[in-house]
């Protein structure tokens, strides 16, 4: 069973004034203030670590240390469980995403039963986090992809307010002040020459070729969402297109292209708060259009933007 907001992390924050007598945090379950980051780890823009760590007894200690810089989320799982199993490919790929704001610390408490117990594992699968030590719960069992993105927000926006703000240093990043050049793949390149052309189904099908080859590609996802977008407001004013979804708030075309001109225009809070609106106030087939235009808005904007982080904790209200 899910225990989505059984832990309310925003509860767990520092409160102010002095600590109690069994130390920072004890009374309220809130970790301790985390040390600084070493210098070293700030001039090369992370934390030299991996991403994805599997733990056992001999390594707890290890990932209990790269806490109190950088969150760690933790799944106990087990491979004779399919939801844990799905779970853990889940948070693989989330934190990917998340571009090295938290390490994932993978335990298989089938390998690591003492693991399990010294974090009071009640069932598979479980997550949790390390922030500066200790152990916060987060959920048991299995979670839609919308609720896991929601807490990870919340579980940022928490480390952040215990001063754990550092990074896991990602392959390949470009450090600061030298944004990375990559360069352009042979499907990136048909899609451009396809844009240039003003011919945006064509640049549409080079991605959705390159999506059926590589399904699991999330960036391939995320292109043929812009290049869907850039089709809707070819040739379109936003201003107008903003005029008429005010002007029938229960038009659901109006509305979703209301959105389009807000992004457009260059306001995300406006834009994902239209198509929320929208997804709010329709019902059946079009309220999955609207959720699904949000998700796309998302992918568009991009995942870190603290604008999509509160949107989908509203989505998931709305939803659940």
């Amino acid at each position: 069973m899910s225990m989505f907001g059984a832990v309310d992390l925003s509860s767990l924050a520092p409160k102010t004034g002095p600590a109690g007598a069994g130390g920072p945090g004890a009374a309220t379950g809130a970790p301790a203030p985390a040390r600084p980051a070493a210098a070293g780890a700030q001039a090369s823009g992370g934390l030299p670590a991996p991403l994805i760590v599997d733990v056992d007894a001999t390594t707890l200690r290890d990932v209990a240390e790269i806490s109190t810089q950088v969150p760690v989320l933790v799944v106990l799982h087990s491979t004779r469980s399919q939801a844990a199993t799905e779970l853990v490919e889940l948070l693989g790929r989330l934190v990917g995403e998340y571009s090295g704001r938290f390490q994932l610390a993978r335990v298989d408490v089938d390998t690591a039963p003492e693991v399990a117990q010294a974090l009071q594992a009640q069932a598979i699968p479980a997550v949790m986090a390390l922030l500066a030590g200790q152990p916060v719960p987060i959920f048991q069992g299995s979670a839609a992809e919308e609720q896991v993105r929601s807490v990870l927000d919340q579980l940022l926006e928490l480390a952040a307010s215990n001063g754990i703000t550092g990074t896991i240093a990602v392959e390949g990043q470009a450090a600061p002040g030298e944004p990375a050049e990559p360069e352009e793949t042979e499907v990136e390149r048909a899609a451009r020459e396809a844009i240039e052309a003003g011919d945006f189904t064509a640049a549409e099908e080079v991605y959705t070729r390159a999506i059926n080859q590589s399904p699991g590609d999330d960036t391939l996802k995320a292109a043929r969402n812009q290049v869907r977008l850039l089709a809707r407001l070819d040739g379109q004013d936003p201003t107008a297109l903003l005029a008429a979804a005010d002007a029938a708030p229960q038009d659901l075309d109006a509305a979703l292209a209301g959105a389009d001109a807000a992004l457009a225009l260059g306001d995300l809070d406006a834009a994902l708060g239209r198509a929320l609106e929208a997804v709010r106030s329709h019902t059946g087939e079009e309220r999955e259009t609207a959720r699904l235009r949000v998700l796309e808005l998302f992918d568009v904007i991009g995942a870190d933007a603290p604008e999509v982080g509160r949107a989908r904790r509203q989505l998931a209200s709305i939803l659940y």
